[in-house]
């Protein structure tokens, strides 16, 4: 009998751009993507991230906001994730988020489990963010202070309230 392969955690996380991306304000910022992304890919427990030809995702629509910059990325398991996150290079861009992003109301960052292999979409990032923003938290779409074990999730039925998308 075949073991069963482990369900993977995918993250979305989404950031509102103070300035453009190619203004002098954020040019530190710039500078650390290719660093911090080389740092995720050899990260323990990481799988997978998306990016474009450019090799990160800044240049890949989210929720059709210009101002809106995507990352998005599946790990083995949470441990990986929290550990790549709040250490190194990363966690040094995380002290200094609020220079470059707006502040936002509404969820900008969902978890949610994938079966191994699973590659998510943005539109299927969005759909958790949403989801999240409409119900709060559950197996479908949580966050990192409300958790979910890896299970068979379905999104619950219900029109998404306006307001909760990312307007334009």
């Amino acid at each position: 009998m075949s073991e069963a392969v482990a369900p993977e955690l995918a993250q979305v996380n989404l950031a509102r751009l103070k300035f453009p991306l190619d203004s002098p304000e954020l040019k530190d910022f710039v500078d650390q993507l290719d660093p911090v992304n080389a740092d995720a890919d050899t990260a323990d427990g990481f799988v997978w991230r998306l990016q474009s030809e450019g090799g990160d995702a800044t240049d890949i629509p989210v929720f059709g906001d210009e101002w809106l910059i995507v990352n998005m990325s599946v790990w083995r398991d949470l441990e990986s994730l929290k550990g790549f996150m709040y250490a190194g290079r990363h966690r040094q861009l995380l002290a200094r988020r609020r220079e470059w992003f707006e502040r936002v109301a509404e969820a900008m960052v969902a978890l949610w489990w994938v079966p191994a292999g699973h590659r998510p979409t943005v539109a299927e990032a969005e759909a958790r963010l949403l989801h999240l923003r409409t119900h709060g938290p559950s197996p479908y779409a949580f966050t990192f202070r409300t958790l979910f074990p890896p299970q068979g999730a379905r999104p619950l039925p219900g029109e998404v309230p306006e307001g909760l998308g990312c307007s334009v």
